[in-house]
């Protein structure tokens, strides 16, 4: 065991390398996957067919392929003709999650604006309000506090995607804790992982209760900030979960 405490310490530096990397694709992949899901999620309710086909299409393309493949593509097919796009890895990598998981995540969106009571669109159509701001005022802020609990679910999912990354020669955690493995046992290494992994999932599981907790403030549904580090469960939009 003491060495491989001493193998540890000797590749930390190399470590936290990886793990800022991790936390770079994490964070470009979650920018680019919101972005995407909001547009393609406002864009599949069009009533327009030729627009919302466009956004299903996307939708579908990347929703059913796989994201390795995906990956792949992007980094091995596009350098070749007639494309010619060469990209850097670590772009190519932040590409990749953010449109598969954008993909995922604009039915989220579509799903959670549908969920939004009949009344509110009713009461919107009463004030006269244009639709931009039928949605931007009343519609999406209720819509995006139904849609945190499962955007939570697939930003967790896209933090342990980026391990797949390595494949395209970026030198992630995984890859680290590869090289790690050599020097240790196998169990020490990929024990660490986990732990390292968990952590970093827990850490965006609190900021992405906190921004549930604030939605819901916002709407004044209660909820309070020492919720987001508790097991106490959220209130959800018509007080269900809250603490007795």
């Amino acid at each position: 065991m003491t060495e491989n405490f001493e193998a540890l310490w000797r590749a930390l530096p190399q470590l936290i390398d990886g793990v800022l990397i991790t936390l770079q694709l994490t964070a470009g992949g979650a920018l680019l996957a919101i972005v995407v899901a909001i547009g393609l999620g406002l864009l599949a309710r069009f009533e327009n067919i030729v627009l919302r086909g466009i956004a299903r299409t996307i939708i579908e393309l990347f929703r059913g392929t796989s994201l390795l493949v995906q990956l792949f593509f992007f980094f091995f097919v596009l350098p070749l003709p007639p494309f010619e796009i060469e990209l850097p890895a670590v772009f190519t990598g932040i590409l990749a999650l953010g449109l598969n998981y954008g993909a995922y995540g604009a039915e989220v969106v579509r799903g959670s604006i549908n969920a939004v009571p009949a009344g509110q669109w009713e009461a919107t159509t009463a004030l006269s309000l244009s639709r931009t701001q039928r949605m931007w005022r009343v519609i999406f802020p209720q819509a995006w506090a139904l849609m945190l609990p499962s955007l939570n679910n697939l930003l967790i999912q896209l933090l342990k995607g980026t391990a797949v990354v390595y494949l395209i020669t970026i030198v992630d955690l995984t890859a680290e804790l590869n090289r790690l493995r050599v020097q240790t046992d196998v169990y020490f290494a990929y024990g660490l992982g986990l732990l390292v992994y968990f952590a970093i999932a827990y850490l965006l599981t609190l900021g992405m209760n906190a921004l549930e907790t604030r939605a819901k403030h916002r709407l004044g549904q209660g909820g309070k900030w020492r919720d987001t580090i508790t097991t106490t469960p959220i209130p959800d939009m018509k007080g269900a979960g809250q603490a007795a």
